[in-house]
């Protein structure tokens, strides 16, 4: 092994004694690109003896290959793994690492520093207790510098190594120190820490990451390890109330059914009172199974199985709580979200969260504003982009048990899913549940859409016509709603520009306010099929996103998209607005088709080329669909 010398065990039984006993400590490395966050943790891996001779060598040719420390040690490629961190020299994924010394165990996370992965990094941090920031001290605090700060105290990190890196290129002038530490003070005075420790560092040489250095006489505090291993971090989350998300209901054999999952906090023992939620089923905690044995009591961290003393329904997702101290119960929130896709958030758009073990379907239905992250004001926006920081509020399609946030890191905390590529797009902290959320209920009704239909003697449906500006949706779909009428059915069409006069007068044309068209719409167009009505929607609806939301809102079979398909050069032809030809000239912004995008259906149920077809043909092929799907039967 390299490095300084650490304690011997010839017992193997002796040394995993002394692992057990230690105290664990994640934290994360974080700042702006370039500060030296994979350097200091490639010198505490080094200086706590955790790579192994043939790992030095072997360094120390990757060192001469791809570092930029001429013939020194790059210890930064200890954990640039990557081979394109490598040649860049930069941090691009989250690289956790293990380490340990006398006094205790560690798992560092080391962060990208780039903007672009803010998402990394912000996952890092998500289950650490600390976090050094790291700061060149040529540069100074850093846009980067704020951002990651402010995330940290977002996820609820309380303390702070500030870190001042690379000392020795400023002749580890004090005054640079101070300079730095009061600026990072003054900005960091509102976001929460209960410790920020500065540290002055040479990572690459060494200074003040395992002793004291003689560089810098001036610096009486203690160096990186030593306040690593002697810092206090109590975990308040055994003192909670009881938590435990369902992972697995398991059910072996007939004479056993258990609730298999990790205590998030507090304590269970057998006979305790416990309840599920969100059903508020009651019950009292029969046996706590740990591998194949029973347990006189479960503790936060474990994972267990509960048995109970009552049959109550109980499935994946719901979390099983003190039954004095339960958990909160709501399907609306005020939340705050750090948006980590390309593509930008829209209120409206149906995503996932995922918060514990339970999936559910997501929309935030008001963006309240956004946080400057250098100042943190607050600034009106209608929408998130990539590394934004926002207030909303939010709607779940159910109920789902939940904590504040503040109040249990593990219990409030969710990431947001999109629903098409299943790409994580964004990550969320639940502050509040909406008052509101408990007054609403749905009142049941005796008249049943099946009854409207009947009386009308036909089958709901939603004929969702889609195209270009210009490629024939609205001709078709009256030709359409005539011919129907003719044939005694009962109809309703709603048209882009007519209901833009009405109900949706105050949206403009940004891809958020489409985003919010469409939702409306495909509101109505569901009030209307539970009335029995067949609806005709004539919109462009450039996005499948909010196309296929409209779809789910309704039953199987009761919606039709019909893809009005007609060249762009087609479509501007039979343009008598004049609209592509003044957004082709600037004066219309958002225009779909030219400055903004339309993504056309990938398997429609009806196709219309209305390059070749003519209004009335079309519309023959939407009857003659129809009739072969048996809706216009009596």
């Amino acid at each position: 092994m390299a490095g300084y010398a650490a304690p011997e065990f010839t017992d193997i039984e002796a040394y995993l004694d002394s692992q057990l006993k230690k105290s664990l400590l994640r934290f994360i490395t974080c700042g702006s690109v370039d500060d030296g966050k994979s350097t200091m943790i490639g010198r505490l891996l080094y200086e706590s003896k955790m790579i192994f001779d043939d790992q030095l060598a072997s360094l120390k040719n990757e060192s001469k290959k791809f570092g930029t420390q001429g013939e020194d040690i790059d210890f930064a490629l200890l954990v640039d793994g990557l081979a394109a961190e490598r040649e860049q020299g930069i941090t691009i994924d989250v690289a956790y690492r293990f380490f340990s010394t006398d006094a205790r165990k560690f798992i560092v996370a080391d962060t990208p520093g780039h903007e672009q992965y803010t998402r990394n990094m912000a996952t890092g941090a998500s289950t650490a207790d600390l976090a050094i920031v790291m700061i060149d001290a040529r540069k100074g605090v850093l846009t980067q510098t704020r951002r990651h700060s402010f995330i940290v105290s977002l996820v609820g990190i309380k303390h702070v190594i500030l870190c001042i890196n690379k000392m020795d290129l400023v002749d580890y002038s004090q005054e640079a120190y101070e300079q730095i530490l009061a600026d990072y003070q003054d900005f960091a005075k509102d976001l929460g820490f209960e410790s920020i420790q500065a540290i002055p560092v040479s990572a690459l040489k060494g200074d003040n990451v395992v002793e004291n250095s003689a560089n810098t006489p001036w610096y009486d505090g203690p160096p990186i390890m030593t306040y690593l291993d002697t810092i206090e971090i109590q975990s308040d989350a055994q003192d909670k109330a009881f938590r435990m998300p369902v992972q697995w209901v398991n059910r072996p054999n007939l004479d056993f059914r258990g609730f298999a999952g990790q205590i998030l906090s507090g304590t269970v023992k057998p006979g305790d009172a416990v309840r599920a939620l969100p059903s508020g089923k009651s019950s009292k905690v029969e046996r706590v199974v740990a591998m194949g044995s029973d347990l006189d009591e479960g503790v936060e961290g474990h994972s267990i199985t509960l048995t109970l003393e009552d049959e109550i329904d109980i499935s994946r997702g719901d979390v099983i709580c003190a039954d004095q101290e339960p958990a909160e119960v709501s399907d609306q929130f005020q939340a705050t979200l750090l948006w980590m896709s390309d593509g930008e958030m829209f209120p409206g758009r149906s995503y996932v969260m995922k918060i514990g073990a339970r999936e559910c379907q997501m929309q935030v239905t008001e963006q309240r504003y956004k946080i400057d992250v250098n100042t943190r004001s607050h600034e009106a926006a209608k929408t998130l982009h990539l590394n934004e920081i926002g207030v909303c509020n939010i709607a779940l399609d159910r109920e789902i048990a939940f904590d504040a946030y503040q109040d249990n890191r593990r219990m409030g905390g969710f990431i947001i899913i999109d629903r098409m590529t299943n790409e994580t797009v964004g990550m969320g902290l639940i502050n509040f549940a909406l008052r509101r959320a408990s007054n609403i209920h749905r009142q049941a009704m005796d008249v049943s859409k099946q009854v409207r239909a009947s009386m009308k003697e036909q089958k709901p449906v939603i004929l969702w016509f889609t195209g270009l500006s210009g490629a024939g949706k609205s001709t078709i779909a009256n030709i359409v709603e005539q011919r129907l009428v003719q044939m005694g059915k009962h109809t309703y069409t709603l048209d882009g520009d007519n209901v833009r006069h009405g109900l949706n007068n105050d949206l403009g044309f940004t891809d958020a306010d489409r985003v919010e068209n469409i939702r409306r719409v495909g509101e109505v167009s569901k009030l209307m099929t539970d009335a029995g009505l067949i609806v005709l929607v004539s919109f462009i609806s450039p996005f499948r996103a909010e196309r296929r939301i409209v779809r789910q809102m309704v039953e199987e079979g009761e919606f039709w998209e019909v893809f009005v398909d007609a060249p762009l050069e087609v479509a501007e032809r039979r343009d008598v607005k004049g609209l592509y030809k003044k957004a082709r000239e600037g004066k219309i912004k958002n225009f779909t088709g030219i400055d903004s995008p339309y993504e056309p259906p990938m398997e429609p149920e009806l196709h219309l080329e209305t390059d070749t077809l003519t209004p009335d043909a079309a519309a023959d092929l939407v009857i003659q669909r129809l009739e072969m799907a048996g809706l216009l039967d009596q």
